[in-house]
């Protein structure tokens, strides 16, 4: 069975379309041109910013004129994650797509149906010719993932609307209609290393198999974190084994919770043996810790031919008391919203580029000043530490109105076509709705999207019944007017 086999066809059949094209983030040329050729095939009016940004505009269809103007939004950038097996070139590849039961998913890579269901969505609806709607506005923006840098540039003039619907959420049963706020903090540490001791044993840990996440939408889990778990080993073997750390690392994006890590250095030849009974005992408390969670968790310990060099020991205990000392975490739940996570921490990634020891980490709060202090904390924990720090712009918080024109349609609608309520809430993740707000205040704005589940892991995969069900309420949610 192939993609174009299953409904709604014009649906599938762009998203496979999209599929096709390399779309990371800071890197998604290919795809606004395919979407700048699509609007010039159809003879569409659009525009296309500075960034990358684009706009594509279809008028109402005949006898829909009287209803309002309304914006649908998604992001063309995906996340792109692989499981550590994959030779898949994210810069080059075109996703290979796996119909498996009710879901597809992708083969040993990130889906990209965050947000590509939204693109094909958005799509369908100006490729079709049988659908009655009013005049519809598509805004497809550009770095959603890596720091919405694409929502942050994109012009006021984009907004010719008063009604917007994001398409980037990933549960069907959920009307979104707030979000966190978020920022990045990055720590520099200038590494000090000097030659490896004589007398040796050059070793690796490495740690692979855990679920990982959406630093926003799972970091309610209590998922294991690859970076804390390396760094917790590696302290360990600092106090007991003598360990000389040569290099380390953790994670890959800044939103992504990590779910590997590799640790390589060395040991005196006479601690090889208290080495294995220190990795062996930790390892399996480790296991132990997270079997309700993380059950597929593998850590291994190799030797390694003697590296060169290796940190000095200074460098070490502070880098690494610092990435334990650094939150991760929820540090906050809402007192305005049952069970919504306010304020949260990621301990992204730990990378070395060139001689520096880069750590990223990324607060979310629904709360501006939480979402300052959360920042604070991160940045104390690394200044102490001798880190230079790094903090990112970031994206103010979405803030809910539940009485809106357009949520009581869509709570109505959803009512009418499934027979059940929805979940009319806030989300800890990030949209682009919050900067959406702050250039036009007057947007009346949801989110919503077909059941997606394992986003930002290679374990991503759509249910394939959602995405008719969630075709079916877009389309609605176009062609009436709210009561």
């Amino acid at each position: 069975m192939n993609l174009t086999d299953l409904e709604p066809k014009l649906v599938w059949h762009y998203f496979g379309e999209i599929s096709k094209i390399p779309r990371a983030s800071k890197h998604e040329e290919r795809i606004v041109d395919f979407l700048e050729k699509f609007a010039n095939d159809h003879s569409f009016k659009y525009k296309r910013d500075a960034v990358g940004n684009i706009i594509i505009s279809k008028p109402a269809t005949p006898g829909f004129e009287h209803l309002p103007k309304t914006i649908l939004q998604s992001h063309v950038d995906m996340v792109c994650e692989k499981i550590a097996s994959s030779d898949h070139n994210f810069d080059t590849d075109p996703i290979k797509t796996i119909i498996d039961g009710d879901f597809i998913h992708a083969d040993g890579t990130t889906l990209g149906a965050d947000d590509g269901i939204g693109v094909a969505i958005e799509l369908a609806l100006l490729a079709s010719d049988n659908i009655g709607h009013c005049a519809i506005d598509c805004i497809f923006t550009v770095d959603e993932e890596t720091g919405i840098t694409g929502a942050h540039a994109i012009d006021k003039s984009f907004f010719d609307a008063t009604r917007l619907i994001n398409l980037d959420s990933e549960e069907e049963n959920i009307i979104y209609i707030g979000c966190a706020g978020g920022c990045t903090t990055q720590a520099d540490f200038a590494i000090s290393d000097c030659p490896t001791p004589q007398g040796m044993l050059g070793i690796r840990v490495c740690l692979r198999g855990l679920r990982g996440g959406h630093s926003g939408c799972d970091i309610h889990l209590g998922r294991g974190n690859a970076a804390k778990i390396i760094a917790r080993f590696a302290h360990k073997a600092l106090k007991e084994c003598n360990l000389e750390i040569a290099n380390i690392l953790a994670g890959n994006l800044h939103n992504a919770i990590p779910r590997e890590a590799t640790l390589t250095g060395a040991v005196p030849f006479a601690q090889r043996e208290n080495i294995r009974v220190l990795f062996n005992i930790f390892s399996a408390d480790i296991q132990d810790e997270l079997r309700g969670i993380d059950p597929d968790i593998r850590l291994t310990l190799e030797t390694i031919d003697q590296p060169e060099r290796v940190f000095t020991n200074d460098f070490s205990m502070k880098l690494i008391s610092a990435l334990l000392a650094c939150p991760h975490g929820v540090l906050g739940m809402s007192r305005d919203i049952e069970g919504l996570v306010e304020t949260s921490n990621n301990l992204a990634s730990v990378k070395r580029i060139d001689n520096k020891i880069v750590v990223t980490t990324s607060q979310r709060s629904s709360v501006e000043s939480c979402k300052e202090y959360a920042q604070l904390m991160v940045t104390s924990v690394f200044e102490l530490a001798g880190a230079n720090i790094i903090v990112s712009e970031g994206y103010p918080a979405w803030q809910p109105n539940p009485d809106s024109p357009l949520v009581k349609q869509a709570a109505a609608t959803y009512r009418r076509l499934f027979g059940a309520d929805p979940i009319v809430t806030a989300l800890h993740a990030g949209v682009e709705c919050g900067l959406f707000a702050g250039k036009c205040p007057e947007l009346d704005m949801i989110s919503i999207g077909p059941n997606v589940f394992g986003v930002h892991t290679p374990d991503e995969r759509v249910e394939i019944a959602s995405v008719a069900r969630f075709w079916r309420y877009v389309t609605d949610l176009i062609s009436h007017k709210a009561d």
